[in-house]
């Protein structure tokens, strides 16, 4: 398996080779599913809230006489049936919505991902990405270089050491996300349309990921 390397303007320079055990893997379409689900799952706080008949506002006042009227019997307004009334069964503000994820499930996933990116083109390399100064306007201005960084062309670029200044620069671009290798969620990974990987990430992605 080989991908692109990409140099400072965007052009292919020639291709390197990648590891079978990340990039040569065939697309679990279930697996992949059932990772992101429980990934956005994790994500949950819990805590959302519902009341039930008892905690809503209500009056303790019967609303009209038992008999006589021609309406259905009403004892209070709490009554589920009612709106406004409480629920018969509510969210309680501590609900788990956590999914076991084994760890062998989650490296062939994340695996399964990169294959697929890279059967679609869609994941280069590069040799590293380094900013002078904290200053956003200098990273867009690489970026825009290599053709990356658009509402069209939106990326995830994946290096072995986020510095602070390239940190500091990243974070108020609104289609770049600059991580290290143990910060690649599969979320990430499926929404960017483009992934760029510095030459020693894609070491530190295969001793994380590579063993299963």
């Amino acid at each position: 398996m080989e991908l692109k390397v990409l140099d400072a303007r965007g052009q292919t320079t020639g291709t390197t080779p990648a590891p079978a055990t990340l990039f040569g893997r065939d697309f679990n379409e279930a697996l992949v599913h059932q990772l992101v689900v429980a990934y956005q799952a994790n994500a949950r706080q819990g805590t959302r809230a519902q009341k039930d008949r008892a905690t809503v506002k209500h009056s303790t006042k019967k609303p009209w006489r038992q008999k006589g009227t021609g309406r259905a019997r009403a004892g209070m307004t709490s009554s589920p049936l009612w709106r406004g009334g409480g629920r018969v069964f509510p969210n309680s503000p501590d609900e788990n919505f956590t999914q076991k994820v084994n760890k062998k499930m989650y490296r062939a996933g994340v695996c399964s991902i990169l294959s697929k990116l890279a059967k679609d083109d869609r994941i280069a390399v590069i040799d590293g990405l380094t900013v002078e100064s904290p200053k956003t306007k200098l990273l867009a201005q690489k970026l825009k270089a290599m053709g990356l960084g658009t509402p069209e062309a939106s990326v995830l670029i994946i290096t072995d050491n986020v510095d602070e200044n390239l940190y500091l620069a990243s974070r108020n671009l609104k289609d770049v996300m600059v991580v290290e290798p143990r910060y690649a969620d599969p979320m990430s990974l499926i929404y960017f349309k483009k992934v760029v990987v510095t030459k020693p990430a894609i070491a530190k992605l295969e001793e994380m990921w590579g063993q299963s």
